[in-house]
């Protein structure tokens, strides 16, 4: 399988508010920019959607190295929070619904099919393809 690098970035004017959502796909010396824009949803869900966008965009399986500033998405990831939230029905171990659910089935649909490695990075810092991802979620949640 070819391994391609994932960096994603979503935000939203206000929460809920209008929203955007970047994503930078690399694989070698190709690199491929996707966003888009939401008129009222939540940060997360911008999130969220520059992660499925982004592995929706591959043509083939692929090891993904995915790169978020997103603790949610993360950790929901890496430490299977959203794998237990889908087999208890959307509810999360306190009882309370999970939120998104229509995104994290697709995400984790999305997960079967590639091979997700989800990585943290720290948002607003030195990594230029976060810093790129920003600027084109920010400026999509502007165009609403």
């Amino acid at each position: 399988m070819k391994t391609v690098q994932l960096y994603t970035d979503g935000a939203c004017s206000g929460n809920p508010g209008p929203g955007g959502w970047g994503c930078i796909l690399r694989f070698g010396e190709r690199e491929k920019e996707l966003s888009g824009a939401e008129g009222h949803t939540t940060n997360n869900r911008m999130e969220l959607t520059a992660v499925i966008k982004g592995l929706e965009a591959l043509t083939e399986p692929c090891i993904t190295e995915l790169y978020s500033d997103s603790k949610y998405v993360i950790d929901a990831l890496e430490k299977g929070w959203a794998e237990n939230w889908r087999k208890r029905g959307w509810v999360k171990s306190d009882k309370q619904p999970a939120l998104n659910p229509d995104l994290w089935e697709r995400l984790l649909e999305l997960c079967g099919e590639h091979d997700v490695r989800p990585h943290w990075i720290r948002g607003h810092a030195d990594n230029e393809y976060n810093n790129r991802c920003d600027a084109l979620a920010v400026a999509a949640a502007g165009g609403q």
